[in-house]
């Protein structure tokens, strides 16, 4: 069948009758709890919801229930949406159980129930497996995700970013998207979060700004980051090393950590080329920022060349990829990037 991306399934909704199977398919919370909230909302009227809404999970094994009851008609609704979560467990089944599983979803996928839309959710699979192969050719594939890379990330929460806030009657200045969704590492429902609270505060002016985005998201989030900062502006690297494990035995996420720390270094890229002024509140303005935060940035910029700045840049960019990717310790990618950051000169020396 056809792959479409999130956004595009309200349309191939009202293409038509109901669609058999659908793969949710990605790693992204927010894009996959859309998908869901908007099936229900098509296909079961809201009385019937108890009855024509059930849930499974792969994972505990319960892959034959979901089956089943895709094959059960649901009271009180023509229709009912029956959703099998956790696919990408059947991929490492030992080789009978795996074979068993596939070969009793392929026998439904041949007559499926035409009163039922099957919803199967995995964060991702392997293409060159049957069971990925199967999901591929017979289900409407939807992509619940925001890219691989950094870059590919931001560029899609900005979009959201200004989709969300545009259904909350405000806007975004110029700027002030990108900030937030570097800010929140690009994740979908905490920049849903985000907005909620910056529509509520903006809502007079139907405006939000940088300032905004800076006082009421960044300031209360970033403060021991910039502590972090200033200690890898000086090059301290031990130092900043046993303060980056406080911060995570206090619980603090690496992505989100990740996420301010490129806010920062591109803030800090912006303070270098800042010329004309001496302190915080010259400085404000310029940089979108709250006059104590400007003058962080300031006085860490002066302590950081701009090769560095754009050398961190990089070195933030694989550290995201490597927590992205998995199968890597959190801890030690932090503590690998701390250590590379507080000696980047010698790394952008060998290009």
């Amino acid at each position: 069948m056809a792959r479409i991306a999130a956004k595009e399934l309200l349309a191939r909704l009202e293409k038509g009758k109901p669609i058999p199977v659908i793969l949710l398919l990605g790693n992204e919370p927010y894009l996959r709890d859309s998908c869901r909230t908007l099936l229900i909302e098509r296909y079961v009227p809201e009385a019937a919801r108890p009855w024509a809404v059930s849930r499974y999970s792969a994972d505990r094994g319960e892959t034959r229930a979901a089956l089943e009851q895709a094959q059960t008609m649901a009271m009180l609704s023509l229709v009912q949406v029956v959703f099998l979560e956790d696919a990408e467990a059947i991929e490492s089944l030992g080789e009978k159980n795996r074979d068993e599983t596939v070969n009793m979803v392929t026998e439904y996928l041949k007559d499926p129930a035409p009163f039922t839309v099957l919803v199967i959710e995995a964060k991702q699979l392997d293409q060159r497996m049957k069971w990925g192969k199967l999901l591929a050719e017979k289900s409407l594939v939807v992509e619940c995700g925001v890219g691989e890379n950094l870059n590919e990330r931001q560029a899609a929460a900005v979009a959201m970013a200004r989709a969300m806030a545009k259904e909350q009657g405000v806007e975004f200045e110029r700027g002030a998207a990108e900030d937030l969704a570097e800010f929140v590492a690009a994740d979908l429902m905490r920049l849903k979060t985000e907005i909620d609270k910056l529509a509520t505060f903006a809502a007079g002016r139907k405006r939000i700004r940088r300032e905004d985005v800076s006082a009421l998201v960044v300031s209360d989030k970033t403060t021991t980051v910039w502590e972090l900062a200033d200690m890898l502006a000086s090059r301290q690297g031990n130092t900043a090393l046993e303060f980056l494990d406080r911060l995570l035995r206090e619980g603090e996420e690496p992505l989100q950590m990740l996420g301010a720390m490129t806010w920062i270094y591109r803030k800090l890229i912006e303070a270098s080329e800042v010329r004309g002024v001496s302190n915080g509140w010259q400085a404000a303005r310029v940089l979108g920022m709250r006059p104590e935060q400007a003058e962080l940035a300031l006085q860490s910029a002066r302590k950081i060349p701009k090769h560095r700045l754009l050398a961190g840049l990089g070195a933030l960019q694989r550290a995201d990829d490597r927590l992205k990717g998995g199968g890597e310790n959190a801890r030690a990618v932090m503590e690998f990037l701390v250590t590379e950051l507080t000696c980047v000169e010698a790394k952008a020396a060998r290009g």
